[in-house]
C-alpha cells in the first residue's frame, strides 16, 4: 500500500473516532455542581417578571428530586397499554410518576423505566399574574374521573383534571393511545387568561432523562436539551462553569430532552410563543436538562407529549423536524445514515439476525465497489512498476523541484498512471463508514441486537471477558489481522523497510481506534477486509509490465 493510501485510511479512521470527541472538546461538560438543577423554580419567561413575596396557594416547596409530595393532595391512576405501563398522579394536574416500557429492557433484563425521582415534576403548568405573582400549579388538582386504572388495549382513553387559579377554573386532559408513545395533553387556561401577564402560561419537562445503559459514560454523552424554532434546532451545552439558562422568544415548534436511546418532547398543535432550556450537573456529575414551552392562554392548547424510544420511523412520523434530535451525523452524512438504517430494518423483517444482515450488506457493497477496488489495485501495481523510473527522475532533477514535478507528471501521462487511483475507493467508502458508525453507535433499532457466540450486542464492543478492568474485545483484533494481511498482499511503491514500518504503524493505529467501536461496525469492516483479500488473490489479474500509451490512451505495445 502506497503512502497516499495509508494516509487516506488514517484519515477515515481519525474522522470516525474524533467526531464525538471533537464536540466534547469544543463544548466540554461542566464540573459537578452541588446545586440541585431540577428543583421547582419560578418561571421567569414572561418579560418584566419580578419575584413576588405574595403567598400563592398553588406553590409547594417540595423538591422533585426527593420523590416526596404533599400528603392527601394526589390521586394515582395506573394506565396500561401494549407499549407501556404508566402511573399518573393528580399532582401537576396529571404528571407521570412511573413509565415502564414493555418492549425494551435494561442491561439487567428489567423493563426500561423512564421516570425517576429527578424528573417526576413533569408536565408542570406555571404562569405569572398581572400583579407579578408566580403561579405554580403543582397541587390542589382534582381528578374528575373515578377510574383507578385504565386499560388501553385499543383506541384511546382519557383522564381529566381541574383546579382553580385566581378564582378561575383551569382544566387539563391526558389522552392515551393504545399504539403510540404519544400522550395528548389538552390545557384550558382561557378563564384566567385576562389575569395573566401577556396572557401566557408554560408547561415544562423538568429533570431530563434517566440513565438506561450498561455504560453510563456513553449514555451521558448523548444527554441534551433542544428547542426548535424557525426551522433550526437550538441545543446548547451546559457551560464549563455555572448553569445553562437560555430563554428564547418567538414561534416555537417543540422542545425536547433525550438520552442515548430515549427522549421526551412537547409538541404543541399551535406553535408556542417562547421556550426555555435549563441545564446543570447533579452532585454525581449527571448532566440534567429541563425544557419549558410557553403557550398562549387565550385559547385551549393541545400539546403532544412523546415519551419513548428514539425509533426513527416513530419520531419522523410525529414531526419532520423532531428527527433532528437523533444522532445521524453531519448533514451530508445524514441521508446515507437514514438509508442504511431503513435498509437494515427492512431486511430484519425477513432475516431475524442483524449480524447476518451485516454480512450480506458487506458482500453487496463489495460487489458494488469491485470495479473501483480492482482499478485501485491495478493503479497501485502500475505505480510500483514505474517506481525505478521515478527514482531516476529524482536523481536527475534533485536540485530542480519544478522540473522534477513536470517530469513526474509527464511520466504518469506517458504510462497512463493515476497517482490517486489507489485512494479513490477509500475516499468513496469513507461516507459509508461514517454513516455505519453513526447507525450502530446510537440507533435504538440495533440496541441489544445479538449475533452469535460472545457477540451479544452489535451496538456495543464485543467484550469476551475482562482482564482486571481491561476489556478483551475480539473483533477489533481480527479486523487488525485481516488489515495486516491485506496490506502485505498489496503492491507498494515504498522500500521494503519503509513498507513494513508503515504497515505495523497503520495496524496499531487502526486497532487502537476501532477497539471500543460497536461490534457491528467491526464485523462489517472485518468481513469487508476478508472479501478484499479474496478479490486481490483470486479475482484481480496480474498487471502486465507498463508501456507508454499514445495520445488516445491506447497502449503502444506491439501485438
Amino acid at each position: 500500500m502506497d503512502r497516499n493510501s495509508v494516509l487516506a485510511f488514517i484519515l477515515i479512521a481519525v474522522v470516525l473516532i474524533l467526531t464525538p470527541y471533537y464536540m466534547n472538546i469544543v463544548a466540554p461538560p461542566p464540573a459537578p455542581q452541588a446545586a440541585d438543577s431540577t428543583a421547582v423554580v419560578p418561571d421567569t419567561l414572561l418579560p418584566g417578571a419580578k419575584p413576588s413575596t405574595a403567598n400563592v396557594p398553588m406553590t409547594t416547596t417540595a423538591s422533585p428530586d426527593s420523590g416526596e409530595y404533599p400528603v392527601g393532595d394526589s390521586t394515582a391512576v395506573t394506565v396500561d397499554t401494549p407499549l407501556y405501563t404508566a402511573i399518573i398522579s393528580s399532582r401537576n394536574g396529571g404528571s407521570l410518576q412511573s413509565y415502564q416500557l414493555h418492549q425494551y429492557t435494561m442491561f439487567d433484563t428489567l423493563p426500561v423505566q423512564l421516570i425517576i425521582p429527578r424528573n417526576r415534576n413533569n408536565l408542570l403548568l406555571q404562569s405569572l399574574s398581572i400583579d407579578g405573582e408566580y403561579l405554580v400549579l403543582d397541587h390542589h388538582w382534582t381528578l374528575v374521573d373515578e377510574d383507578s386504572a385504565l386499560e388501553v388495549d385499543t383506541g384511546t382513553r382519557e383522564l381529566h383534571f381541574r383546579t382553580s387559579v385566581l378564582g378561575k377554573p383551569v382544566t387539563k386532559t391526558l389522552r392515551f393511545h393504545a399504539d403510540s408513545y404519544v400522550i395528548d395533553v389538552e390545557v384550558d387556561f382561557t378563564a384566567p387568561a385576562s389575569l395573566l401577564s401577556e396572557n401566557t402560561f408554560s408547561i415544562s419537562w423538568k429533570g431530563g432523562m434517566p440513565v438506561t445503559e450498561k455504560n453510563p459514560k456513553d449514555d451521558l454523552f448523548y444527554f441534551r436539551g433542544y428547542v426548535y424554532q424557525a426551522g433550526e434546532v437550538h441545543d446548547p451545552k451546559i457551560p464549563r462553569k455555572g448553569e445553562l439558562n437560555d430563554q428564547l422568544t418567538g414561534k416555537t415548534n417543540w422542545v425536547a430532552v433525550r438520552s442515548k436511546y430515549f427522549g421526551a418532547a412537547l409538541l404543541p398543535e399551535q406553535a408556542g410563543v417562547g421556550a426555555r432550556i435549563e441545564g446543570a450537573k447533579t452532585e454525581d456529575g449527571t448532566p440534567v436538562y429541563s425544557v419549558t414551552l410557553v403557550a398562549s392562554a387565550e385559547s385551549p392548547q393541545k400539546i403532544a407529549l412523546y415519551l419513548g424510544p428514539l425509533e426513527y420511523k416513530r419520531i419522523h412520523a410525529i414531526d419532520e423536524g423532531l428527527d433532528q434530535i437523533m444522532t445521524m451525523g453531519w448533514s451530508i452524512i445524514r441521508p446515507i445514515s437514514r438509508g442504511i438504517l431503513a435498509l437494515l430494518t427492512w431486511s430484519h423483517k425477513w432475516i431475524p439476525n442483524y449480524g447476518v444482515i451485516l454480512i450480506l450488506f458487506a458482500i453487496a457493497v463489495k460487489i458494488i465497489v469491485y470495479p473501483l477496488t480492482k482499478k485501485s489495485y491495478q493503479s497501485t501495481k502500475k505505480m510500483q512498476q514505474i517506481q525505478p523510473m521515478l527514482v531516476k527522475l529524482k536523481e536527475k532533477y534533485k536540485n530542480d523541484p519544478q522540473k522534477l514535478n513536470k517530469a513526474t507528471m509527464n511520466l504518469y501521462k506517458e504510462y497512463g498512471v493515476n497517482p490517486l487511483g489507489g485512494c479513490l475507493p477509500l475516499l468513496l467508502q469513507m461516507p459509508l463508514l461514517i454513516a455505519l458508525f453513526q447507525v450502530f453507535r446510537s440507533t435504538i433499532e440495533l440496541r441489544g441486537a445479538p449475533f452469535v457466540l460472545w457477540i451479544k450486542d452489535l451496538s456495543a464492543p464485543d467484550t469476551l471477558l475482562h482482564i482486571g478492568s481491561f476489556p478483551l474485545n475480539i473483533l477489533p483484533i481480527i479486523m487488525a489481522a485481516t488489515m495486516l494481511l491485506q496490506q502485505m498482499m498489496m503492491p507498494t511503491t515504498q522500500a521494503p523497510g519503509q513498507q513494513k514500518q508503515m504497515t505495523y504503524i497503520m495496524n496499531f493505529v487502526m486497532l487502537f481506534i476501532f477497539y471500543r467501536f460497536p461490534s457491528g461496525l467491526n464485523l462489517y469492516y472485518t468481513l469487508f477486509n476478508v472479501l478484499t483479500i479474496v478479490q486481490q488473490k483470486y479475482l484481480t489479474p496480474a498487471e502486465p509490465a507498463p508501456v507508454p500509451v499514445n495520445s488516445r490512451g491506447k497502449s503502444t505495445r506491439k501485438k
